[in-house]
């Protein structure tokens, strides 16, 4: 049973920072892909930044230059590093990975951000 264990969100003030991590655990297989999306109230899920097992990334345009995706292979962990944040970055974040092949989500972590 494949699981993925948010950590790191919590209410910080506009222009602060956080960092979120996720743990995946319970695989036989190799992760490819991982990545990290959010839902804000009353809005859909979108993509925020993803990392291939090879380490190459991509970002959403919102948040390029603020965010950056990373992981640690080894831990089979991957991070969120959130800086300048602002009050639209409010949303709940959930990290993604794809193993085999399957997509896999954690359970969400809330991130607030105040003006």
């Amino acid at each position: 049973q494949v699981q993925l264990v948010e950590s790191g969100g919590g209410l910080v003030q506009a222009g602060g920072s956080l960092r979120l991590s996720c743990a995946a655990s319970g695989s036989s297989f190799s992760i490819n892909a991982m990545g990290w999306y959010r839902q804000a109230p009353g809005k859909q899920r979108e993509l925020v930044a993803a990392i291939s097992s090879s380490g190459s990334t991509n970002y959403a345009d919102s948040v390029k230059g603020r965010f950056t995706i990373s992981r640690d292979n080894a831990k089979n962990t991957v991070y969120l590093e959130m800086n300048s944040l602002k009050p639209e970055d409010t949303a709940v974040y959930y990290c993604n990975a794809f193993i085999r092949f399957y997509y896999y989500w954690g359970q969400g972590t809330q991130v607030t951000v105040s003006s």
